[in-house]
């Protein structure tokens, strides 16, 4: 029967009756029912015969980790380690950026991850015959093995951020070790990391314990080049046509582009304006080397191109009823755009259908899932209808734009399923990851399929849903 654990907060959560205290057998009216699913966004407070468990099928690779201070921001950096990795365990890096308590403790930390192993479940459910239903209901010794899983290792490399707490850090595409940094004094900083990744990449698993001192050690890095805007940001992304090709906006709604020069700087020009709020996100067209989109806390989205600025943007569109915090384009299908607003919407346009008029073509996908702002969103690098968010509301969702409902097929499965699906859930919200506080970004690791990455005040967490 599906039992009682202790809290697991980094696991899908599913709401189930208790068992009963007495420990005289199984109850009269016969098999427990079939529990639900539980989401913060939707399931409301739990009843006094309620409690929160957890299915440890539902992951394929776990791990969580924390810094010492709380990240708002990270990327993912491209390593050499080779494309679509699929065998575990696996190994991976990234950038990050901290808001530590005290502005001379704020710093850039380089981050790689090893011994990342497929959980134990995500074993056993090989294993088994798709007819065993152990795969939903593990007996009490087989959940204690589950607690022994492998344990991923940590090494980690800190540079002083003198300019304050780190709003948003992104790692260049083309070369994982130059990166992008904007802090809270308006500043954009670019650097190279390369001596500290290959310090890491050699450093090894078996060495992690023996470099604690390396981890927290703080080292002292020239930045490649600094650039104060107006005022602080948040938006910030690398071009994936031109390597080095940077663009940064701001509060006061300037947005820089930063073309690169030889010798490893950078040719900052003047603020292009056009949103009349801050700018929150930008996003390079992932075809066209000289166009990019921009998003505003004036609703709106712009679509611009650096050739010719002087006229303003190409194109304008109202995104949302209320501040537009992210975009995302996809790298896939070039004309698809996706935004997340403060009102907890996620909404898909086909730019094809866009021009610069005041009542925009409609989006070809609303949803309105989340109970908090949407904090970021980014499309599946290798899949082009998949796309993830994460939100104020504690969740982060994955989502697959090519899924239908499908009630035949759903009838059909019931009674090997283990939980009964709420009917109001939208057929393409394909998993749920909770138990984080106050999310802040979620990124794919795009060599390793299925790979998802994400940040809260809380730490990081590292997984691959079993059904992605």
């Amino acid at each position: 029967m599906v039992r009682r654990r202790r809290k697991q907060p980094q696991q899908p959560l599913q709401k189930a009756k208790k068992k009963p205290q007495s420990s005289s057998g199984p109850q009269a009216s016969g098999a427990p029912a079939v529990p639900s699913v539980w989401m913060p966004a939707t399931g409301g407070a739990l009843q006094e015969d309620e409690e929160l468990q957890y299915d440890p099928t539902a992951y394929d690779c776990m791990a969580s980790l924390t810094l010492e201070w709380p990240s708002l921001s990270f990327d993912i950096m491209r390593d050499g380690l080779g494309d679509d990795r699929r065998e575990f365990p696996h190994s991976l890096s990234f950038v990050a950026g901290t808001q530590a308590g005290s502005a001379k403790l704020n710093h850039l930390a380089v981050v790689r991850v090893t011994n990342l192993h497929k959980s134990k479940a995500a074993k056993k459910n090989e294993d088994e015959d798709e007819d065993d239903d152990d795969v939903v209901m593990m007996s009490e010794d087989e959940d204690d093995d589950e607690d022994e899983a492998v344990n991923a290792v940590l090494h980690v490399r800190k540079i002083a951020h003198t300019m304050g707490g780190i709003n948003r850090v992104r790692a260049m595409p083309q070369n994982g070790c130059i990166v992008a940094s904007w802090s809270d004094t308006a500043q954009v900083q670019t650097w190279d990391v390369s001596s500290l990744y290959e310090e890491l990449v050699q450093e090894g698993t078996d060495d992690a314990g023996q470099n604690n001192a390396k981890s927290s050690r703080m080292n002292s890095l020239r930045a490649l080049q600094v650039h104060g805007h107006a005022m602080e940001g948040y938006a910030l992304d690398w071009s994936p046509c031109v390597a080095g090709r940077l663009a940064s906006g701001d509060c006061r709604a300037g947005i820089h582009v930063w073309e690169p020069v030889n010798g490893g700087k950078w040719t900052v020009g003047g603020a292009i304006k056009g949103h009349t709020a801050s700018v929150e996100d930008i996003q390079w067209s992932p075809g066209e080397p000289t166009v990019f989109a921009s998003a505003s806390v004036d609703k709106t989205v712009k679509i611009w191109d650096t050739r010719d600025t002087s006229r303003g943007a190409m194109i304008t569109f109202m995104a949302h009823d209320t501040d537009v915090n992210v975009i995302s384009w996809n790298r896939q299908t070039m004309y698809m755009l996706a935004s997340g607003g403060d009102d907890g919407t996620m909404r898909v346009w086909d730019l094809r259908t866009m021009s610069q008029q005041e009542t925009p073509s409609p989006p070809v996908a609303n949803f309105s899932h989340h109970k908090g702002p949407v904090t970021s969103i980014e499309w599946c690098p290798y899949e082009a209808s998949m796309l993830t968010t994460t939100s104020s509301d504690d969740t982060l969702a994955v989502w697959d734009l090519a899924l239908e409902r499908d009630p035949e097929e759903e009838a059909a499965l019931a009674p090997d399923t283990n939980v009964a699906t709420p009917e109001d859930l939208p057929p393409q919200l394909l998993f749920v990851h909770a138990g984080q506080k106050d999310m802040k970004e979620a990124h794919w690791h795009g060599q390793i399929p299925g790979m998802i990455l994400s940040t809260a005040s809380d730490g990081f967490n590292i997984f691959k849903p079993y059904n992605v």
